[in-house]
């Protein structure tokens, strides 16, 4: 992980002249590319699975296993990765480490067990609700991520921060009032009800795994490249995957897709089609994800993925016409509540310590030498 250093010249309490204050580095480029990375899976991933429960799909542990069935996909940019660094390292001379730690494997591993349970729940959740009931009610992550976050990486807590943790609970509450409202045909109360706990379930999972992640990269003794974030995605996604694919092996699901792409409404071939879009879909997410916690914080990948649930509130309109209650109306308005708190929160702070730079900067320049003069000057009791 790259760190920039930002040193400031002035005497502290202790007589020392330099303060040294670590500040991690912000490449602008990877984090717009993972903002885009993280768009796609967070609008197309429940669209999709979605459009699989309607039209006849009911495997849940198959649902949960094409979250995560995707990785292979990042193998062909590691490779091209991987043969860039051996041309580099033969016009250097030098030798460098390619590989992840084996420490980075084993917080990879242990994450993508659970990821693995995650997926399950949420897939579970979605097949008995709306998209736009189960997006809303999954943005309550932001609040169980920016409480993990605090207790797992020692995120720092400011009033804007609460308040959106507040604000985004009252909406999760207000949609738990009326079960009756937007339930699905065909889906009973109690599973209506199920829906709703085991989203909120896998929302509580997520808002752990994500300082997890964050806190795995500031355990690294190496820099963390690209191609570090690449394999430790990739680890994940084959440990997440091998979690449902003994679900799939119990419930005896392999036996039961052919059975069930031949009855899909849409038709075979586009049920496997729908299958491979899904999982391509959500591996983009989980990249972009991993990317933003990786180049910025956890909290912040909290917050870019919550901001996200208009757009899926209203793709989920046009695609499913699905309805928008007037409890979903104000517990979305609750949403964008918190959002604005928190993003005002985080210009007013930045604002903050640009000021307090400038101004030690300023005060380096005037009154450094004059300090120094005073440190090196013998103290005269005559």
């Amino acid at each position: 992980m790259t760190i920039e250093t930002l040193e400031i010249l002035g005497p502290n309490q202790n007589g020392n002249s330099t303060i040294e204050k670590p500040i991690k580095a912000r490449n602008w480029l990877m984090i717009i590319i993972s903002c885009a990375l993280a768009f796609c899976g967070v609008i197309g991933g429940p669209l999709l699975m979605r459009l699989y429960y309607l039209h006849g799909g009911n495997r849940k542990w198959l649902s949960s296993f094409v979250q995560t069935a995707g990785f292979p996909v990042l193998i062909f940019p590691l490779i091209f990765l991987y043969s860039k660094s051996k041309a580099s390292e033969k016009i250097n001379g030098q030798s460098s480490s390619f590989f992840m730690e084996p420490k980075l494997f084993l917080w990879s591993a242990m994450i993508g067990i659970l990821l693995g349970f995650n997926n399950f729940m949420y897939a579970l959740g979605l097949s008995y609700l709306p998209v736009s009931t189960s997006t809303i009610l999954f943005a309550t992550q932001l609040g169980f991520t920016a409480f993990f976050a605090w207790l797992i990486v020692k995120q720092k807590f400011t009033s804007f921060i609460i308040n959106a943790v507040v604000v985004m609970t009252l909406g999760s509450v207000l949609l738990g009032i009326n079960t009756d409202g937007d339930r699905p045909i065909g889906v009973s109360k109690s599973q209506y009800l199920l829906g709703f706990l085991l989203t909120l379930a896998a929302a509580v999972l997520t808002g752990v795994t994500m300082p997890l992640i964050e806190l795995s990269f500031s355990k690294a003794t190496r820099n963390i490249t690209y191609s570090t974030l690449l394999q430790f995605q990739i680890t994940n996604g084959l440990i997440a995957s091998c979690v449902s694919v003994i679900g799939m092996l119990i419930n005896k699901d392999f036996q039961a897709i052919p059975r069930e792409a031949d009855e899909f409404e849409l038709g075979n071939n586009k049920y496997y089609m729908i299958i491979i879009l899904t999982a391509i879909t959500w591996q983009l997410s989980a990249i972009g994800f991993v990317g933003l916690i990786l180049y910025t914080s956890a909290l912040f990948n909290g917050i870019y993925t919550s901001t996200l649930v208009p757009v899926t509130e209203v793709a989920a309109v046009i695609f499913f016409h699905e309805s928008f209650t007037g409890l979903k109306g104000m517990a979305l308005a609750l949403c964008l509540w918190g959002f604005s708190s928190y993003f005002y929160g985080e210009y007013k702070m930045m604002n903050r310590v640009g000021d307090n730079v400038t101004h030690e900067k300023l005060d380096q320049v005037e009154n450094g030498p004059q300090r120094l003069h005073d440190q090196e000057a013998p103290f005269n009791t005559a």
